[in-house]
């Protein structure tokens, strides 16, 4: 199946930026609305504002302010108004432009990948009274672009991820631990959490099977929001093309090598990416985090589906079959 265009080939040649999420916002609505209908999470139980039914009043525990004077006066019984507790989702979305962004050697590069699925899940995620925000990892720097509602917001959010400078080197390595802490410290509200990146940093020492640093965030950040990493990948990034003698650049710190591509190397090298991602794979789920892969030479709209249906079939069948209480 083709992968469809990211939001700047989506808009053809001399079409606008807003042509671009135009098209991206027809793709996601005809393609995946519908599938997040009714995925608001039933957060902490409390006061609404919307008023919901009748039931007795129960002295010493209802709060006479929500006495119902009609029914009361119908029944001679004192009753009471129960509220439906607000469930407008709070979603922030943490978006990793960092300088490996730029980079992709299929249908897009993994920057408009990375576009494309914050405007997806905002498309989604996106109803009446919902707030969508954004931190953004850029060079050197963690961008806060507020939450708010409606679409003219949301489209003036996905502006400024495309507007962002690309080929900048970073001084140093991707910050995204520290993202993810400021993501979880400075909104308290419960809601859904997103992390787009290529999670590409290895643990300490270079060890893919060591402790990542971005793990400890991701898990108290998980405690109390629903969090779903999304892993954006390039097939580059997992085999080495047989080419022989090519020069390899850094686009972290900007450093080139030349290296010969004998097919030791190459074996290698992808025994040691699988083995990264797999240790990825590991330590979001050990994080309790969800985790969708995206790629730059499949269809990412058709990947989120399916992750969103599989994601909905694993809850209903939770719902179904709760897991009893030991000693129960």
């Amino acid at each position: 199946m083709t992968a469809p265009q990211g939001p700047e080939e989506a808009a053809g040649r001399g079409r606008s930026p807003e042509h671009a999420l135009r098209r991206l916002e027809l793709t996601v609505v005809r393609r995946l609305d519908g599938l997040l209908h009714g995925q608001h999470q039933g957060l902490l139980p409390g006061a609404g504002s919307e008023l919901g039914d009748s039931r007795i009043y129960v002295p010493g525990e209802d709060d006479v302010r929500r006495m119902d004077w009609s029914v009361t006066a119908r029944t001679t019984v004192p009753h009471v108004r129960d509220l439906v507790a607000d469930r407008e989702l709070e979603t922030w979305v943490l978006a990793d432009l960092s300088p490996s962004m730029d980079f992709g050697t299929a249908h897009m590069e993994k920057r408009d990948l990375v576009i494309a699925a914050v405007g997806a899940i905002a498309f989604l995620t996106s109803r009446i009274g919902d707030r969508f925000g954004a931190y953004v990892i850029h060079g050197d720097e963690i961008h806060r672009l507020p939450a708010r509602t409606g679409r003219p917001a949301m489209y003036a959010l996905l502006q400024t991820l495309m507007d962002a400078p690309r080929g900048m080197p970073a001084p140093g390595p991707t910050r995204l631990a520290e993202a993810i802490e400021l993501l979880a410290k400075a909104r308290r509200k419960r809601g859904l959490r997103v992390i787009v990146s290529d999670f590409l940093d290895l643990g300490p020492g270079g060890d893919p099977l060591a402790e990542r640093e971005w793990e400890r965030p991701i898990r108290r950040l998980a405690a109390r929001h629903q969090v779903l990493a999304i892993e954006v990948v390039d097939p580059r990034e997992l085999d080495l093309p047989d080419v022989g003698l090519i020069a390899l650049t850094d686009p972290e710190t900007g450093r080139t090598r030349e290296v010969h591509l004998s097919p030791r190397i190459r074996r290698d090298y992808a025994e040691a990416a699988a083995a990264h991602r797999e240790a990825n794979r590991v330590a979001l789920r050990r994080c309790g985090a969800g985790h969708l892969v995206l790629r730059t030479d499949r269809d990412w709209v058709y990947d989120i589906a399916q992750y969103t249906l599989r994601h909905r079939r694993t809850a209903h069948l939770a719902g179904r079959h709760p897991t009893r209480r030991a000693g129960a």
